[in-house]
């Protein structure tokens, strides 16, 4: 860590405003509030922005059309992530090189690009300033936050200017929680060493990764929300929610899924296919003693409801199987990752067919091989989530050095 370099970053933030002092305000997102200051921080520039469908104003109204009308913005190119500019494409796949019809933009691929094949990428579009809208989820497994990483680092290396227009964590950003990677399992779904549910907002993750863990930081400017508090919760904004993936339909996917994407690791149904994924678990053979041996856990703000259903995609496609669905009862006590482990111990133990991806993608997700050695050696859930509390500690202590909001 090089916490000495916060102050010497060439960065600077528009900070939130003040709140009225009796009532609530609806939050105001990092766009609405550029859009408010007259786009100040991007005139004269070339911009291009990297963004998806949930780049949007609380109008349901894209950036990229808003900004591509106003004369006080020289827009000039588009960035698409995974599953691509417009969001047409499954896990593991982007839209391509395109030209944006409604607007006549050039849509540009950066997925799987990162240091100077993206740079260059930003060099050929032709801009001096990269704008970065997208709605994450809370998990570090969830891509978007190292799109945001490899974009920055390659606006160093092409000398650009960087702006994180900010947006609420949709699972709110009271704490950190869970394993915190490992440098030696580092990809694409983990880039540096930040905790499973990392507790952040896009910008004050961007703050970090400029104070962290670039080489050298690049040029930032965040732009932050207005009335957005800790723990507020997705429907506490007043924002309409836009699907950030396929299989991200709605908050409450977004609640489970820094817990329930670890099953992305194993031979079970982690829900895809059906309207509830990551909430729905399961796999043929399954039957109702996984549900009953998870609620003999009496986890706090969860229970285990018995579930058969047939994906209509994905593992298991076209079959029925049985499994459990996740009901939050308690949002505010619910640990999405405990929970998660918690569900990897019993189904080891209740169901005989179990086995981790050949591939050990577990150890992908969950930043090391520690989850999938102990589960496999018969540790419970309190030993497997005791053994990350140390390194857990040591990121809150510099995750707090970045928090931009109450």
């Amino acid at each position: 860590m090089h916490l000495s370099r916060r102050n010497l970053l060439a960065s600077a933030t528009l900070a939130a405003a003040p709140r009225p002092p009796l009532h609530r305000e609806h939050v105001r997102t990092g766009f609405e509030r550029l859009a408010a200051d007259g786009y100040s921080l991007l005139r004269d520039r070339r911009v291009g922005v990297v963004t998806n469908p949930t780049g949007i104003t609380r109008d349901a109204l894209h950036i990229v059309d808003v900004m591509h009308r106003d004369p006080r913005v020289r827009l000039t190119a588009v960035f698409g992530p995974e599953h691509g500019f417009r969001g047409t494409a499954q896990a593991g796949g982007s839209e391509g090189r395109s030209t944006d019809p409604a607007t006549g933009l050039p849509v540009y691929d950066t997925y799987l690009r990162s240091g100077q094949a993206l740079a260059d990428v930003f060099t050929a579009a032709g801009v001096d300033t990269v704008v970065f809208d997208i709605q994450d989820v809370g998990a570090r497994f969830y891509t978007y936050i190292w799109t945001l990483y490899d974009c920055m680092a390659a606006a160093r290396l092409a000398g650009k200017r960087f702006v994180v227009l900010d947006r609420p964590n949709p699972v709110t950003g009271r704490e950190a929680r869970g394993p915190v990677l490992h440098k030696e399992f580092a990809t694409f779904v983990g880039r540096q060493p930040i905790a499973q549910a990392h507790g952040m907002t896009v910008a004050e993750l961007a703050r970090l990764f400029n104070g962290e863990f670039l080489d050298e930081p690049v040029g930032l400017d965040t732009v932050l929300m207005s009335g957005w508090r800790r723990p507020d919760r997705y429907d506490a904004a007043g924002l309409p929610w836009v699907p950030p993936s396929p299989n991200m339909p709605t908050p409450d996917t977004a609640l489970v899924y820094s817990g329930t994407g670890m099953f992305e690791g194993t031979n079970l149904s982690e829900g895809r296919g059906t309207t509830k994924p990551f909430e729905l678990l399961g796999a043929e053979g399954i039957d109702g003693r996984w549900a009953a041996t998870a609620n003999e856990l009496a986890l706090p703000g969860v229970r285990f409801r018995e579930a058969y259903f047939a994906p209509t995609f994905s593992k298991f496609a076209g079959r029925t199987v049985g499994g459990v669905q996740i009901h939050v009862t308690d949002r505010t006590a619910y640990d999405p990752v405990r929970t998660g482990i918690a569900l990897l111990v019993t189904a080891k133990r209740v169901w005989a067919d179990f086995a981790w991806r050949p591939d050990h993608w577990i150890d992908t997700l969950t930043g090391s091989a520690r989850v999938r050695t102990m589960i496999d050696a018969g540790a419970g859930t309190d030993e497997v989530t005791g053994a990350w509390q140390n390194e857990l500690a040591a990121f809150r202590r510099t995750r707090k050095g970045y928090l931009l909001y109450e």
